[in-house]
Parts: C-alpha cells; structure tokens; sequence
C-alpha cells in the first residue's frame, strides 16, 4: 500500500508542474479524486486489508489525500492568476476612447402624459375606471342617448357606419349607458378611450381621436355637484389659479347642458393670441342626465339624478402643452415628441 501511494504522488507531483491550463488541472483532480480516481481505488482497497492494517494504510491514504488537495488547490490560484493576467492583457481598455453611443431611450407620449394625468386626478376623486368597445351598436351609440333616427347627428357625414347596425362609436358615452344597465347607482366613473368621427384631418380635427367622459349617478346629485368636481379638476390640471365659467349649450343626452370654459393658461384671462383675446378656452360639455336617459337604464329618475361630462383628451394637450396643430400628436417627429 505504501509503495502505490509513494507511486500516485510521485506521479501527481510532477504532473503539476507540467500543467498549464486550468482544464488540464481539472482533468488531474478528477483522476485523483474523482469517483473512480486512484485515492478513491486505494480507500476501497482497504477491505481487502487485515483488520489489523486497516488504520494504519487508511491513515496514509488520508494523508496523501490531503497533501494533493493541498497541492492541486495551490496550483489552481497559481494557474488563475496566470490567466486573469493573460485576460486582462489582451482586454485592455482605452479609457481615451469615445464610449458606445447608448440606445435611444423613448418616453411617454403628451397624450398619455395627459390622459393619466387626468385619470389620476379622478381617480383621487373617488372614480372608478370604465371601458367598453370602440365598435358600437347603433343603440348604444345613439338610442340610447336620446339620440333618435332622424338626429343630425346620424349624419353619414359625421358617422362611420359597419354592417349589421354597428358604428365605429362617436363618442365614449355608451360606456356610461352599459354601465348603468349593469350596475346599480351610486355610479361614480370615467370612461377615456377612442373614438371615430368622419372629419378631415386638419389643425384642429382627425377622423380618429381621443375622449374621456364622466358620469356620477346617486340621490340627490345637482348641478352644483357638477361644477364643484370639473372646478377642483380644472385646479389640479392647470394651476390653483385656473378659473372656470359655464355656458348654456344644448346635448340630447343631458338636461339642463353647458359648456366649461377655463380661465387662459397662457394670459391668465387677460387675452392673447392663444385664447384669442376672449381670456377664456373652451375645454369640456357637462350637464345633468336626462331623466329619460336614466329611465332607460332601468333607473329611477323620480329617485336618481346625475351628472356626465366629456372632454376632447387632444385639446386638453394641446392646451397643457400650447401645441397649435393637432397633427403634430400623430406624426411621430422625434423633433417634437422628444420636447415631452
């Protein structure tokens, strides 16, 4: 046994100093210790020894185990010095050179800047938010709006229209009526999303553009709901100072109607070229739901009442960010998206 383990360290000896790689050494460490390595082999030649030789030949096993993985272990931090010097010799950096330019990294878009900006402030308010499909039954679009057949607002001019009594929607307020065919009052949402009307895209229209519309439904809700929630989100979008100012107007779907007007972000309400010397811009319709509105959702109107209002989400840009030409929003010109 002393012979054959002088023999296996002899030989593992001087294979170390011919190694020059650290695969080679791996190669070395498995043929000593691996599974089926010489040491290995030698441990279970023990059995075959008297029981009186056993501790002695297990004891030299042992110890020429440990002086070679003394001497592998050595060898291997010699070897990796060696080759991290090697690697950094031929990888070295020239801290002179001008670094790699990096990717472009893109940002969000001034209508989704908007459009959560405004989902954040109603959403603070206590809204929930409402979807519903951009192809739309006509009753949904129109019917159920108070909007019957012969409305000017049925116009093949104004409307995309797709077989089977469909329309590409006008307006986000199906929204509200699905809504309120399904859930009971209180109602408390906003509903942002596409929508499709046959204009010619010029600076201030495009056939597809962007609404967010609101609606509250509960007991007792009046017009002074109505102007105390669009004044506190008028605030929080364009400054404290922002003052706001109701117009009579005219909606199928509400009763009484308005428009909202808001103080000139850029003037103050002084008048300028922005405002058109007016000190105010138009920016939302509101009014209160019209009771047979209600009634066809299955809602009490003797005991609900509510409110709803719609806002173009592009003009709301295009006055947060004093953009000109709508067209700007949807030609992708790096120049000016990157501004944002």
């Amino acid at each position: 046994m002393r012979e054959k383990l002088d023999l296996i360290r002899t030989d593992a000896l001087k294979a170390l100093e011919e190694i020059t790689d650290l695969k080679a050494l791996e190669d070395l460490r498995l043929k000593l210790f691996g599974k089926k390595g010489e040491l290995t082999a030698a441990l279970k030649g023990l059995s075959e020894l008297t029981k009186e030789e056993r501790p002695a030949a297990g004891q030299m096993v042992n110890d020429v185990r440990a002086y070679l993985e003394d001497m592998v272990g050595r060898r291997q931090q010699d070897l990796g010095k060696i080759a991290l010097a090697a690697s950094l010799k031929i990888e070295t950096i020239d801290v002179t050179m001008p670094g790699k330019r990096p990717y472009n990294l893109g940002h969000k878009h001034p209508m989704t800047l908007v459009t959560d900006e405004i989902k954040n402030i109603f959403i603070g308010l206590g809204y929930e938010i409402a979807e519903g499909p951009e192809i739309e039954e006509d009753y949904y679009n129109f019917e159920a709006l108070n909007i019957p057949k012969n409305h000017p607002a049925r116009d093949e001019q104004d409307t995309f229209y797709v077989e089977g009594g469909y329309v590409l929607r006008t307006q986000t307020s199906p929204v509200q009526i699905r809504t309120m065919e399904n859930k009971k009052p209180p109602i408390k949402i906003i509903a942002p999303g596409r929508v499709f009307r046959s204009d010619e895209t010029d600076a201030t229209h495009s056939p597809v553009f962007h609404q967010l519309e609101g609606l509250v439904v509960d007991e007792g809700i009046t017009m002074g709901d109505l102007k105390g929630a669009l004044e506190v989100f008028a605030k929080e979008l364009f400054g404290g100072g922002t003052r706001v100012r109701f117009r009579p107007h005219h909606f199928p779907f509400t009763e009484p109607s308005a428009e909202m007007d808001v103080s000139c972000f850029a003037c103050g309400g002084s008048g300028c070229r922005v405002c058109k010397g007016s000190g105010w811009i138009e920016l939302l319709g509101c009014g209160m739901v019209h009771p047979k509105v209600l009634a066809g959702c299955g809602i009490d109107p003797d005991v609900y009442t509510g409110f709803a209002f719609g806002m173009g989400i592009e003009r709301s840009a295009m006055q947060r960010y004093n953009i000109a030409d709508l067209r700007l929003l949807y030609e992708n010109d790096v120049r000016f998206l990157k501004q944002f």
